[in-house]
């Protein structure tokens, strides 16, 4: 008897969180009050239209949703108003179920009309900020599992851990989850996967782009590694390549959307970027360290006087162009590229193409919007040279981390990193974690971090240098975790060491002299 009382709260339950559904999808997902019998009649449908089965799934879901609650990992359970705590709290849970929020989205074609509303009475920046809020409110966007990422910065760096991303120390394993067997989707960032059910991606909407005229199209990450983080997906599935449409896009779409950046990873195997077969890019509402960076040395750009290019002072070979004139941006930019995919020195073991004749040598293009002296906003184009050759010394990559960080990074270093936004494999918590445990009990090493001695013996060194006392002695948690905090960035610095084509600036420098450009005073 108590059982059945039980199975019919459960049941009342499931259907007073229909009922806060659907009234939360009338408030945040665009639900036309005229569909609201249609939408809980296909909310019925998806829990099942008998009775034994949603009271199967209430009970489910009432178990789960004092997990949900605690962890926050719903989209927005404040946002849920119910008759009763029971309907509230299974209605917060069925906020994190694709299944459920899939059917309580609004329709692709919705989404855009919206999004072009809010853009011709708001401007493009406002919609763009519509959007990434729809994403949170229909639960794509993973806002509660990204506010728990570790993030901290030091060495000039921003370091997060993501628990959300697997770890890749293989790329073709990488490359291999690409597949959408079965469906109409050629690989996982073309169109078609919007709505897709095989990929947990009925929640997924895009919203059109045009870039120098073609169909492109904007979606947000669900596990951004930063500000709204989001890629620009070309509408025809064609293989990553950068050339000098590639700056044309990135700077049209800057004009577009001026509070973002947008970047393209250097479309070659083992730096960065695993859907090498699609072309797209990536960028949102975040300055990364690269761009904060100060100017190590000023040219003047042959045939382009209303552009400047700087060396930027940064570990990865970087430099960047200034100018109010976006034709002049793309000349400046192209003389680099081509110059670049064709560039040898031995003596400093860089080889622009292998053995067989395949292209080693590209560059990663970043655009933004900054305001120029006089406050006005200016283009601006950052080029990170890149280079995949390998080695029987670095088989993974010459320029690549170095075997004695694989502890930290061993995955390329893509687009996002060698602008200065680490993002490293969840693992790193409990491993950290054990050593901070170590170093506050004035214990050795702990067993199976063995790999870990390299950042071990700098964080002693360093708290012994802060007279944090003898290394047998206990130390205060606080000043352990900064230490080891501050150890891991300074290896990740070390990292983008590794990923400089040139040794200095000076030989920077000097390769871009070649090119005609004349050395300035900063």
């Amino acid at each position: 008897m108590r059982e059945t009382a039980s199975t019919a709260a459960e049941e009342t339950a499931v259907l007073g969180a229909i009922d806060a559904l659907v009234d939360y999808a009338r408030a945040r997902l665009l639900l036309d009050p005229r569909d609201v019998d249609w939408m809980r009649n296909r909310l019925l449908e998806v829990l099942g239209a008998d009775e034994a089965r949603r009271a199967e799934a209430a009970a489910l879901r009432l178990t789960e949703s004092d997990d949900a609650a605690a962890s926050g990992d719903a989209a927005n359970p404040d946002d849920i108003a119910a008759t009763d705590d029971a309907s509230r709290k299974a209605a917060a849970a069925f906020l994190d179920d694709d299944v459920i929020m899939g059917a309580l989205s609004a329709a692709p074609s919705r989404i855009q009309d919206a999004y072009d509303d809010v853009r011709a009475g708001a401007g493009n920046m406002a919609a763009m900020r519509w959007f990434y809020d729809y994403g949170v409110a229909n639960g794509y966007i993973k806002l509660a599992q990204l506010r728990r990422n570790v993030r901290f910065d030091g060495a000039g760096l921003v370091v997060t851990i993501n628990t959300a991303k697997p770890e890749f120390k293989d790329m073709r394993k990488a490359t291999s989850g690409n597949s959408v067997d079965g469906s109409f989707a050629q690989c996982t960032i073309c169109h078609a996967n919007e709505g897709l059910a095989a990929r947990g991606k009925r929640t997924l909407r895009t919203v059109e782009v045009e870039l120098d005229g073609r169909p492109w199209f904007w979606q947000f990450s669900p596990y951004g590694y930063f500000a709204q983080h989001g890629i620009c997906v070309n509408r025809e599935h064609t293989p990553m390549h950068v050339d000098r449409s590639t700056f044309a896009n990135l700077l049209d779409f800057v004009n577009q959307f001026p509070d973002y950046f947008l970047g393209c990873n250097a479309a070659l195997p083992r730096i960065g970027g695993s859907v090498l077969a699609h072309d797209h890019y990536q960028g949102g509402g975040e300055t990364m360290p690269m761009q904060r960076a100060a100017a190590w040395r000023r040219y003047r750009c042959p045939d382009a006087d209303d552009a400047v290019l700087e060396i930027i002072d940064w570990p990865a070979s970087a430099m960047r162009v200034r100018s109010r004139n976006r034709a002049a941006i793309v000349q400046v930019c192209e003389r680099i590229r081509e110059a670049w995919a064709c560039y040898d020195d031995a003596a400093l073991g860089i080889a622009s193409h292998d053995a067989a004749g395949a292209a080693q040598s590209s560059l990663s293009p970043i655009a933004r919007l900054v305001p120029g002296e006089d406050g006005a906003p200016m283009y601006e184009m950052s080029l990170i040279l890149r280079n995949n050759a390998v080695s029987g010394r670095y088989p993974l990559g010459v320029f690549h981390a170095h075997p004695e960080y694989f502890f930290v990074k061993q995955e390329p270093i893509g687009l996002i990193e060698a602008m200065g936004l680490f993002v490293l494999p969840g693992r790193l918590v409990g491993q950290l974690g054990a050593l901070e445990d170590a170093l506050v009990a004035g214990d050795a090493l702990p067993d199976g971090l063995a790999e870990f001695r390299l950042l071990w013996d700098e964080v002693r060194e360093a708290l012994r240098q802060e007279g944090m006392g003898a290394a047998d002695r206990g130390m205060d948690r606080d000043t352990v975790r900064r230490a080891v905090r501050d150890a891991l960035a300074d290896v990740c610095r070390r990292i983008l060491d590794n990923i400089a084509v040139f040794p200095n600036h000076e030989e920077l420098g000097r390769f871009l002299e070649g090119l005609g450009f004349e050395a300035q005073d900063c």
